[in-house]
């Protein structure tokens, strides 16, 4: 099964995003206030939560930021009330998007994305009117020095995996079904396996075909909306050859 849907979530420069660390400490902090609020203060009952906080302290955010963000999550004390959101559009060649969001303020998150999807000549649609090019399921990124791949592929498989890739050099992508994500995940831990990163993520099902001309446009809309304080994630029904990348700033 392994290569059977080949895809990674695009992340164009993320390098260049990332290096604005006060960016970055407010969408972790974010990810922990909603997953506390959805499922809870405590970790150890939290998958979520509990993996939020450890990519929080891997990327260096402070004790302070990360039980502050607790806090808010379990309503001890006020603060923003973030929702998780998302929205559709089309961009340029007709490539559709999808962008997750945590906001506080809907009047002002839809502003943005319009007024970024105008700029770079897509625009926003209404929802269900691309969902249905992309497949929602769970997704296991397990580093590769956990075992090799026949001994992954089959401890994935027995712990209830759909899918396995291997199409990273550090990394094996696992997916599942999004009902079956924490099962899957509490058996490769039972079964010895680490897991660095759990969440959901969707799979484009319907690929787009742009032509050469378009790339430039497709990635600044991207880049764009990742840019975007609210953001958490954006996914496209495309993969971008590293040529496109030429001559961007």
């Amino acid at each position: 099964m392994a290569g059977h849907s080949k895809w990674k979530n695009i992340r164009i420069r993320k390098g260049k995003q990332d290096a604005i660390r006060g960016k970055l400490f407010t969408k972790l902090s974010r990810e922990i206030i909603v997953a506390a609020k959805m499922g809870g203060a405590d970790p150890e009952t939290n998958v979520r939560l509990r993996l939020a906080i450890a990519k929080a302290k891997e990327n260096s955010v402070p004790r302070d930021n990360i039980e502050r963000a607790l806090a808010k999550g379990a309503g001890n004390v006020e603060g923003e009330n973030y929702e998780e959101l998302c929205y559709e559009g089309v961009g340029p060649a007709g490539v559709a998007f999808m962008v997750e969001v945590y906001s506080e303020n809907k009047n002002r998150t839809v502003s943005e994305l319009r007024h970024a999807f105008n700029k770079h000549g897509g625009g926003l649609t209404e929802n269900g009117s691309v969902a249905w090019q992309f497949k929602s399921c769970g997704m296991i990124l397990i580093d590769k020095s956990a075992g090799d791949e026949d001994t992954v592929t089959m401890a994935a498989l027995e712990a209830g995996a759909s899918d396995v890739l291997v199409d990273d050099e550090d990394t094996y992508t696992i997916y599942t079904a999004v009902e079956d994500l924490h099962q899957t995940n509490n058996a490769l831990n039972e079964a010895g396996f680490a897991t660095k990163d759990v969440g959901l993520t969707r799979i484009p099902t319907n690929m787009a075909s742009p032509g050469d001309e378009d790339w430039a446009k497709i990635i600044r809309l991207y880049d764009a909306l990742e840019d975007l304080d609210d953001t958490k994630e954006v996914f496209m029904n495309v993969e971008i050859p590293e040529s496109a990348y030429e001559g961007i700033d």
